[in-house]
């Protein structure tokens, strides 16, 4: 990827392995030295693809292989989570928090997933309704999804928690709620982004809200759209946590046919991908408004991801996050794809609209836009330069015109990748 401003890192040849000689061994009186074996000829190794026939074959056999190897994993996978869980309180009447709700409702039906709302209209569509009017309207939801604005009602007796509230106000909610929340109940993050004034994750903000550090806590993340979550379409996303056995347990909890789950322990990684994505997807969608052009969205959203790992890897990232599902994953689909907000929130400021129309015309939250001015406030913590988000936070500040901030990106120095 592009990196400009990087710092300059000395180049060092590629590490060769060092590999023994084979030997050949012999027991026998008056045997020769041991020598070393030839090297095999190339041409010796080379599979059997005369013809199309032989091709065809190869890739069949791979591909048996695979379909056995999942089928063997998925004979042994464990559904005893699941089966001894049985409610769950879902923070949110959100679109992301309404479509996991469905989600885990339609996994077992004897399960009571409880939906903690602040707005009286949505608890009564999903109630009498089985619909949230405000986001869902068309999508019915099972019967087993109850909605309740009463916090101690919703968290009594529940065995997971999914904490799905914008993260700007996720701490003055959780301390409204604290004295009903068991301390060892997982809490399971869908919200992404950082605290405008103190540049926290939601891992630091769960503990410091319920006043308990050792509140159980995952996050999930992940290229996904409440919509098509809500269409049952084919899904991925990463849960990490720095307790295995609870990461593993969510995975049970959640993984169905339509939705895979992969673990992870890089906690840091998949937040602070998961907040610094919506500020470059506010950038392509501003490429988009303004009509660059392919080349250009290329150049900015590969910019940008260069961004993300070095302030990434400076907080303890996983460089192994950073190319996954929950990295380039997530970049992608809120960079590329109409369904995302921050985007779409971009490309109306390419567009020329002003900031203040944009969001009032939105029934949902960017979180980018909140995230933009802290996201820069965390690179100068940590001594990194970030022309493409900062470019963002200045336009959302209403400091610098998108055409402006195109001129000055591409007036930066011209610098050897690395």
């Amino acid at each position: 990827m592009t990196c400009l401003l990087e710092p300059p890192f000395l180049c060092l040849p590629p590490f060769q392995p060092f590999s023994p000689p084979r030997l050949r061994c012999s027991a026998a009186p008056g045997a020769q030295p041991l020598q070393p074996d030839p090297e095999p000829d190339p041409e010796s190794l080379a599979l059997p693809l005369d013809g199309p026939k032989e091709r065809r074959e190869i890739v069949r056999l791979a591909w048996e292989k695979l379909v056995r190897w999942s089928r063997s994993l998925q004979s042994r996978a464990k559904t005893d989570v699941l089966e001894r869980t049985n409610k769950i309180v879902v923070l949110g009447g959100g679109s992301f928090g309404t479509a996991m709700a469905a989600h885990v409702a339609a996994r077992k039906s004897q399960l009571e997933v409880n939906m903690l709302v602040r707005d009286p209209q949505v608890c009564r569509s999903i109630n009498e309704e089985h619909h949230n009017f405000k986001y869902f309207p068309q999508h019915e939801l099972p019967k087993n999804v109850i909605a309740t604005t009463d916090a101690k009602a919703a968290l009594l007796g529940a065995d997971f928690c999914l904490h799905a509230v914008p993260v700007q106000f996720s701490s003055s909610f959780l301390e409204e709620i604290a004295n009903y929340v068991d301390p060892g109940l997982p809490f399971i993050s869908l919200s992404k982004g950082l605290e405008l004034n103190t540049l926290r994750m939601m891992s630091q903000i769960i503990p410091k809200a319920l006043k308990n550090p050792r509140q159980p806590y995952v996050v999930l993340s992940g290229p996904s759209f409440a919509l098509e979550l809500m269409n049952k379409l084919p899904t991925a996303l990463v849960v990490a946590s720095k307790d295995k056995k609870i990461a593993n347990s969510v995975q049970q909890l959640m993984a169905s046919k339509n939705l895979r789950i992969n673990t992870s322990s890089d906690v840091t990684g998949v937040e602070i991908v998961g907040a610094l994505k919506n500020v470059l997807a506010i950038a392509a969608g501003i490429v988009e408004g303004l009509n660059l052009g392919n080349n250009s969205m290329a150049a900015l959203v590969s910019q940008g991801c260069s961004e993300i790992r070095w302030l990434a890897t400076k907080m303890g990232a996983k460089s192994t996050t950073l190319t996954g599902l929950s990295g380039t994953g997530d970049v992608m689909l809120t960079c590329f794809v109409s369904l995302s907000r921050n985007r779409t929130v971009g490309v109306r400021l390419g567009s020329g609209e002003k900031l203040d129309d944009i969001l009032s015309s939105m029934n949902q939250v960017a979180e980018g836009v909140a995230t933009a001015g802290a996201v820069i406030a965390l690179a100068q913590k940590y001594k990194v330069k970030m022309p493409v988000l900062t470019a963002v936070a200045r336009i959302i500040d209403n400091e610098l015109t998108p055409t402006k901030a195109v001129f000055e990106l591409m007036n930066l120095p011209q610098v050897e990748e690395v």
